[in-house]
């Protein structure tokens, strides 16, 4: 009996779609689903034709597969996983190769390593971006793992990953949970890049004033240059004029303000505060989403609380100039964030990543492509030690160059009462990054004199602790304001954390 190169379980859209993806590049495949029904539409519909074995059981599932069996998983994250792995592991030979490519929390995927692979089992903790359409025509491939694992699936892997002037978007991460790590960030990334972008639409529209037509010209417009070229760019551009059959409105403007979420941009955020890595973009984009979601409590607010009215009196051109300058600033930022995690996490890890070599994959198919991240591949590739990537020429550069106009757009904002928390999330992080003296000296003396924590100085080494004495009240009465203002502590707080 002629047996299938390769398995998938789990025929919602993603599966359905890697599933075709795998058999268009040569690779006959045999598939299975809980629910027969959707096995039967399957096999009726998109799979007609095709050389696909359905299985509707998972005994004959696993029969139907070549040895080593090369098994992808494509259920939903966390406990889903774990009941399919525990039906099949009883069916399973030593060597067979389970993959799981859904958005897995990593240490997950680093359980389900130390559970299988002693058992003699290979296991693939692999990201898949690129949604619906990446699947099914190319996506970006994160997996991670055993490398001898790998290298049994790397020539199905070339073949149905998205292709690039530099090769297939997909490469071995590294161990365990990094090819799950990896995609975790590239979603923090993606959440930052989303809400720079609406931020941008923000300022245009409701500062500028410019109408669907005009966001359309100005967005595929941006879509032309090296700097912001980008899928997310381009679909923005596309949405604008799409205009509602039933109300002749743009359907943009019909959508109710309050994003979703499933997850990953809160994992990159805990992971990062975890880790002690300052990512306050993408933190931003979190937080955005957070409180669109208060969508009953806003409309409330908006009745109650009042703030600036008004329209950008400048020159409109000028104005878009600057918010598109501040756009790819931040994005540059909200960058070199998601890196400078990806790095911490690959030392923190020994994860041994390849930064260079994440930019490259991600040209490709995933939702965060983009010609810049040529540029990032070519930083990383210059200097694979660079500790952050504000530093690399370009960028550096590119700031220097813009900052002007990037500040004054948040000047803007403020004073039209429009919230841009990502783009004042990123100038702060480029300030704070940018110098050499910040004001946590206070903070230090602040934790020392509630709770003894003790701080450093810079003119000797060592810890040092002092008993900070507060003023007497007759001191109070004597003192001058200049005084005053230099002597008077804070009152201490009556627990001694921070």
């Amino acid at each position: 009996m002629t047996q299938q190169s390769f398995g998938v379980i789990g025929l919602a859209v993603m599966g359905e779609n890697i599933a075709l993806n795998v058999e268009r590049n040569g690779f006959p495949i045999a598939v299975y689903n809980r629910s027969r029904d959707k096995t039967d539409k399957f096999m009726a519909e998109r799979a007609q034709g095709r050389n696909v074995k359905a299985a509707f059981t998972l005994e004959e599932f696993v029969a139907s597969l070549e040895r080593p069996r090369k098994i992808l998983i494509m259920v939903q994250a966390g406990k889903p996983v774990d009941a399919v792995i525990a039906q099949l592991k009883p069916l399973l030979d030593e060597g067979d190769i389970i993959i799981d490519g859904g958005n897995s929390w990593f240490e997950d995927t680093v359980r389900r390593t130390q559970e299988l692979e002693p058992a003699g089992f290979r296991f693939i903790g692999m990201g898949v971006s690129g949604g619906e359409e990446g699947a099914l025509n190319g996506p970006s491939l994160m997996p991670g793992g055993t490398q001898s694992s790998y290298q049994y699936l790397e020539p199905i892997f070339n073949k149905i990953a998205a292709q690039v002037d530099d090769g297939p978007c997909v490469t071995y991460i590294g161990p365990g949970g990094a090819g799950h790590y990896v995609k975790m960030v590239h979603n923090g990334i993606e959440y930052g890049d989303m809400q720079l972008i609406a931020e941008a639409y923000d300022l245009l529209k409701n500062a500028a004033g410019l109408d669907h037509n005009q966001l359309h010209e100005v967005f595929a417009e941006w879509n032309t240059t090296d700097e912001l070229n980008s899928f997310l760019i381009e679909i923005t551009a596309n949405i604008f004029p799409y205009i509602d059959p039933e109300t002749n409105l743009p359907l943009v403007d019909l959508i109710v303000d309050a994003a979703g979420q499933k997850g990953t941009g809160r994992w990159t955020v805990q992971t990062a505060l975890e880790l002690g890595v300052s990512i306050p973009t993408i933190i931003a984009a979190v937080n955005a989403r957070i409180i669109s979601s208060f969508k009953q409590e806003r409309v409330a607010a908006s009745k109650i609380l009042t703030g600036p009215t008004g329209k950008y009196e400048g020159n409109t051109q000028e104005f878009i100039n600057k918010v598109r300058d501040a756009l790819y600033c931040s994005k540059i930022c909200s960058y070199a964030q998601g890196m400078a995690l990806l790095a911490t996490a690959s030392h923190t890890y020994n994860f041994g990543l390849d930064l260079g070599e994440m930019a490259r994959i991600w040209k490709g198919g995933c939702i965060i492509r983009a010609g810049f991240l040529n540029k990032i591949k070519k930083a990383f590739s210059e200097n694979p030690a660079l500790p952050n990537l504000l530093l690399a020429p370009e960028f550096k550069q590119t700031i220097l160059d813009r900052q002007d106009a990037w500040r004054d757009v948040l000047v803007t904002a403020a004073k039209l009462g429009i919230p841009v928390p990502a783009f004042s999330a990123s100038l702060d992080y480029f300030d704070s990054y940018r110098r050499d003296r910040l004001p946590q000296n206070l903070t230090q003396a602040q934790r020392d004199y509630f709770g003894a924590h003790t701080y450093l100085r810079l003119d000797k080494p060592g810890a040092f602790h002092t008993e900070w004495t507060p003023i007497s009240e007759q001191s109070v009465s004597t003192s001058t304001p200049r005084q005053l203002e230099a002597k008077l502590p804070t009152t201490p707080p009556t627990s001694s954390n921070g």
